[in-house]
């Protein structure tokens, strides 16, 4: 069950009273028959969950490390179907949850019950979509009804009280908590608002939050995850394999990650 997949590497990670860190790659960056490769260098790295990103030419929330690496794997003719078909030959050899961040249109365009029945076959155990806001999500939940493939929501610094009760009523996997007003890239500091946010959304939730956005280095990771149950660190990763310097990854881990490898 790929949902509880997701369960299961919280209350595992809860037992030892540690943190998930989510690592984000752009699929085809580098071409679509590296991501086998990549995925395996973050499981030895010791992440717990990978977000395996989708091309796509309007990516509205992504800065400009990520942009770039979608138009480079745009440019080698990635696709949605391919990468799910990849992802099928090589589910059996990944051995932590993974999930989509995706935008509505590719999904749309490959048809939402293909694309729930392909998602399924290729073990995805999540899938985020930042343009498709609550009201608008009841015919991707429809698709996804007879699936194990959890529907991750965003909330932000500016959600207020009302919209997050509506966020939290019946979320799934983990509430993906953007950190930044903006889109994504590295940030030098948060601010009291974003850790008191962190809070905020973690007393209505009842499934994990983990914090996503500007988070580049162990320290920033460390700091986040105290107020919530897990990080998400997507630019900096993608820059690690763009330049070859992937070993590098195991760094971000706030911690003794020889103990979590996979």
């Amino acid at each position: 069950m790929t949902k509880a997949r997701i369960k299961d590497m919280f209350e595992t990670l809860n037992h030892s009273d540690d943190k998930a860190f989510i690592a984000y790659i752009m699929a085809g960056d580098g071409g679509l028959d590296q991501l086998p490769k990549q995925i395996k260098t973050l499981e030895d790295a010791g992440v717990d969950l990978i977000e395996i990103g989708i091309p796509f030419s309007d990516p509205a929330a992504d800065g400009p490390v990520i942009q770039e690496a979608g138009i480079r794997a745009l440019e080698q003719d990635t696709s949605l179907k391919d990468i799910l078909h990849k992802l099928k030959e090589i589910k059996h050899d990944i051995h932590v949850p993974y999930v989509l961040m995706t935008y509505y249109n590719p999904v749309f365009h490959y048809g939402l019950e293909r694309f729930a029945i392909d998602s399924a076959e290729a073990n995805v155990s999540g899938v985020i979509v930042p343009d498709v806001p609550l009201e608008e999500e009841d015919e991707l939940k429809h698709a996804l009804k007879n699936t194990e493939i959890a529907i991750i929501r965003l909330a932000t610094l500016t959600t207020t009280d009302d919209r997050l009760e509506k966020i939290a009523e019946d979320a799934e996997g983990f509430i993906y908590a953007v950190t930044v007003n903006g889109i994504t890239g590295s940030k030098s500091g948060y601010s009291q608002e974003v850790f008191d946010n962190l809070k905020r959304i973690k007393s209505k939730s009842r499934v994990p939050v983990c914090a996503g956005f500007g988070i580049a280095s162990a320290e920033a990771a460390a700091a986040l995850g105290a107020s919530c149950d897990g990080v998400i660190v997507g630019s900096k990763i993608v820059s690690y394999f763009h330049n070859n310097e992937s070993e590098k990854i195991k760094a971000l881990i706030p911690r003794k990650t020889a103990q979590h490898a996979k």
